[in-house]
């Protein structure tokens, strides 16, 4: 196979599972604009259908592992074309695509350490009491908020890198 081919398949891979991560983000903030803290029902006894849970897994799998076939096919993309500990070391003019490189890192840490170990207990996959629970849906919210902020200097600093290097 040709790195030309590889190219384009990994570019794919980069821009459609960036989508499906920050379209998730995006359509979050659509779906709740202001923070709702989380109420619990005093007569619900935390029980759902089989059929609920997995789809709750399915639908949270997706987005978080969105997210590392972003981050890996973004570093395989600069490597292929030798430019991965420039851009990572901000050295040269590759510093451009750097920024955005450290961005997207540091959103992929702050879905997998902050958001994702919180958002199972507000979804109680791990159990949690009830003033955690609620503690954790602001967390939540939050780190969900910063991620979709950080996407747009993200892709900024990731169209400049190739398109608009002449501005810096």
């Amino acid at each position: 196979m040709s790195w030309a081919l590889v190219d384009i398949a990994l570019r794919w891979l980069h821009i459609g599972f960036a989508l499906i991560w920050v379209g998730h983000n995006y359509a979050n903030v659509v779906k709740t604009p202001v923070f709702v803290p989380l109420r619990l029902d005093p007569d619900d006894n935390g029980q759902r259908s089989s059929d609920l849970t997995r789809r709750m897994h399915q639908e949270h799998g997706t987005f978080r592992y969105a997210s590392l076939v972003v981050l890996a096919s973004g570093a395989l993309l600069l490597w292929q074309r030798g430019i991965l500990a420039d851009a990572l070391l901000l050295q040269g003019h590759h510093v451009v695509i750097g920024v955005g490189a450290w961005i997207g890192i540091v959103m992929v840490l702050n879905l997998w350490l902050v958001l994702w170990p919180h958002q199972k207990k507000v979804l109680g996959f791990v159990a949690a009491p009830a003033a955690e629970r609620v503690r954790c849906s602001r967390i939540t919210f939050l780190s969900s908020r910063t991620n979709t902020i950080l996407s747009m200097p993200l892709i900024f600093f990731m169209a400049a890198g190739s398109h608009g290097l002449a501005v810096f």
